[in-house]
């Protein structure tokens, strides 16, 4: 993985915009990491339509950014204090075609490979992606009430129209083996690239997760053992995980021992940082100081596998006054990971022996 040497567990935060306003903002709060969302809202859930200014990046079918518009971004976001870490998933307008063998699969290769080689020009180390037909099957059900009256997304199966069914747009029912081919694929045409120009790929969960096929879409990346497979298919350094807590901890599992077993391989390369109450089925996400696992237990964890990188939180409730973007919910879920963060640096280094003197 390309992480500094000289790096800690970092806190930064994903936002579409690149006002002054909205990066003054985040500097305030502390956080060092941009991860740039595409600028395709339709491609995202409400919480993530961010409205706050024009500036971004697009990033899209034929809407490749160049090298010299990442150039100005990051001087842009480091002028603002922080640094330009990566580009937050590529749109699944990008990568369908690939995932459903279909027409315009190479093209869309084509563009991918353009965009990974324009970031490691630019110097932006991190793209991160998913093999997640997003825009296709539902991501979230009904929302629900959370501490206070704060609103939280949520998911609960038995509140899907016709899961069996074909979801729109797609004409047959396609299996397992088909996509993980399909994966192979796309990770034979872009890992070699990704190497040459030194950016690492972040794979994300499906979300939800656990569940095989949804509208006839196999779901690949819903469990552990996935995981492990799709990291052996094609080995690569510049290849790793976009480690989602949430999306682990929604399936049931152990979040310290998820850590432990992909941070021992060296195979985590940022983390998305929140939790939530319940597992598949049915669970909503909630403030990060509340949830399945616990906060604290998941940074000592981090820092016990040497992690050197950014955790940025990803969903986050809807506070009162809260914008689009949900920047209360955001500043308070940055503020408390940064004390978490520091409490756990603090005890690492008092329990660090000193050297012995000569």
């Amino acid at each position: 993985m390309n992480q500094d040497s000289n790096a800690d567990v970092r806190v930064g935060v994903r936002t579409r915009s690149l006002s002054d306003s909205r990066l003054r903002y985040i500097r305030q709060l502390g956080a060092t990491d941009i991860f740039v969302d595409h600028a395709d809202t339709e491609e995202e859930p409400d919480e993530f339509n961010d409205r706050d200014g024009t500036d971004t990046i697009a990033v899209g079918p034929n809407q490749i950014p160049s090298v010299s518009e990442l150039e100005a971004a990051r001087e842009r976001i480091e002028d603002a204090g922080l640094s330009f870490t990566g580009i937050q998933s590529l749109p699944y307008s990008m990568y369908g075609d690939i995932m459903f063998d279909r027409d315009g699969a190479d093209e869309a290769l084509d563009q991918i490979t353009t965009l990974i080689r324009n970031l490691g020009e630019a110097d932006v180390p991190i793209l991160g992606y998913q093999w997640n037909p997003r825009s296709v099957v539902p991501m979230r059900t009904s929302p629900v009430e959370d501490r206070g009256g704060a609103e939280s997304t949520a998911f609960d199966y038995d509140e899907l129209d016709e899961p069996d069914e074909l979801a729109p747009g797609i004409d047959r029912e396609y299996t397992e083996a088909e996509f993980w081919d399909n994966y192979q694929y796309f990770l034979e045409n872009v890992l070699p690239v990704a190497e040459e120009a030194g950016v690492d790929l972040a794979l994300h969960p499906i979300d939800p997760p656990s569940i095989e096929s949804l509208g006839g879409i196999p779901r690949l990346f819903r469990n552990v053992e996935n995981f492990e497979k799709g990291m052996e298919l094609v080995p690569s350094d510049n290849h790793g995980l976009k480690l989602c807590l949430g999306c682990f901890s929604q399936m049931g599992e152990d979040v310290t021992d998820v850590i432990r077993r992909f941070g021992e391989r060296d195979q985590i390369i940022f983390i998305h940082f929140r939790d939530v109450v319940g597992t598949m089925p049915k669970f909503h996400e909630t403030f990060v100081d509340k949830g399945n696992f616990n906060t604290a237990d998941a940074v000592r964890t981090l820092h016990d596998v040497g992690f050197e990188g950014p955790v940025i939180p990803d969903h986050v409730p809807k506070m009162e006054g809260d914008d689009d973007w949900r920047h209360r919910g955001r500043g308070f879920t940055i503020g408390y990971l940064r004390g978490v963060v520091d409490t756990v640096r603090s005890e690492q280094t008092q329990t660090t022996p000193a050297p012995e003197a000569e």
